[in-house]
């Protein structure tokens, strides 16, 4: 370099491809796989947690409502038939309606003149709404029985002057109805010996199950049983005082708010249903049963609830 002249100077610049370590491009990729995860996760639990019903109306709402059946110009009733193939004057197309009519039975106008409802007396489709009807009724009726004996458990529960009574009380499902068995315990006695007359703890227990009866508009039985006697003497009175302490039982529960309408028998069975068969002469057979039918009173038109 000669004296006197600038120095040269030489500036090397390094390009560096794709920003390093591969660039950025997987952080994309990366980015819409985990979208596509939540996704999918998320699309999993809406599918759990969804009832059938809205799934019908999820697919219902994405179904295409609008595709046409008919390969012709249009879906409609004509299906791009033109008009006035009958003459210009014409009411229209004629000979198509005629066609995509659906043909009357010969006696249509007598059915319609004889059948209002739609369906005949021996229709499945009517048998089979009334066999729904009744099965909905049942249900009901067997909840409303269930719900009835759960609020006598609570209040033999809650009242201590019935809780240590609460042993002597068995319910059970018949298929007459729901039943209530009040039962002697061995020194528990609900009735003195030979006597028809409740004694007090018969009287708390009966007006008890008056309340739970009141709940419910069906009718009932009142029967009374007896326990076995050795002396076959003494054993043949125990049908008429069977009888005359459900009778007693009756007028208790009347006298406890029991609608008279609603008694549909009362009746004394000795010791012909012994609540314990291997030994009829324990103090359990002796008991008063009160069922709650299946069916409910039928009550005066003048009556009021």
């Amino acid at each position: 370099m000669a004296i006197g002249e600038a120095p040269v100077f030489i500036k090397k610049v390094k390009k560096v491809v794709a920003g390093g370590h591969h660039g950025g491009a997987w952080k994309v990729a990366y980015a819409d796989f985990v979208t596509a995860m939540m996704a999918f996760f998320l699309l999993m639990w809406l599918i759990n947690t969804t009832s059938p019903e809205q799934k019908r109306g999820i697919a219902d709402y994405f179904a295409p409502a609008s595709v046409s059946e008919s390969t012709s110009g249009s879906g409609g009733i004509l299906g791009g038939t033109a008009l006035g193939q009958d003459g210009a004057q014409g009411s229209g197309a004629s000979s198509v309606i005629e066609q995509l009519a659906p043909q009357a039975p010969p006696d249509s106008d007598s059915q319609g003149q004889n059948d209002t409802t739609g369906a005949s007396p021996g229709d499945p489709l009517e048998e089979a709404s009334e066999q729904a009807l009744r099965e909905a009724l049942r249900r009901r009726e067997e909840a409303a029985f269930a719900s009835a004996a759960e609020s006598l458990r609570q209040s033999m529960q809650t009242m201590p002057e019935l809780a240590e009574l609460s042993r002597q009380i068995r319910l059970d499902q018949t298929p007459e109805g729901l039943r209530i068995q009040l039962i002697d315990e061995e020194g528990r006695s609900m009735f003195n010996p030979g006597s028809a007359a409740p004694n007090e703890r018969a009287r708390l227990l009966l007006r008890a199950v008056a309340r739970m009866v009141n709940q419910l508009p069906n009718r009932i039985t009142v029967t009374g049983h007896t326990s076995a006697d050795p002396n076959p003497s003494r054993a043949e009175g125990d049908w008429s005082l069977s009888a005359q302490r459900a009778d007693a039982s009756r007028a208790i529960l009347q006298g406890a708010g029991v609608d008279p309408d609603r008694v549909y028998q009362v009746s004394g069975k000795a010791n012909s249903e012994p609540l314990f068969p291997d030994d009829p002469t324990l103090a359990g057979n002796r008991r008063i049963a009160i069922i709650l039918l299946h069916e409910a009173a039928v009550l005066p038109t003048d009556h009021s609830l």
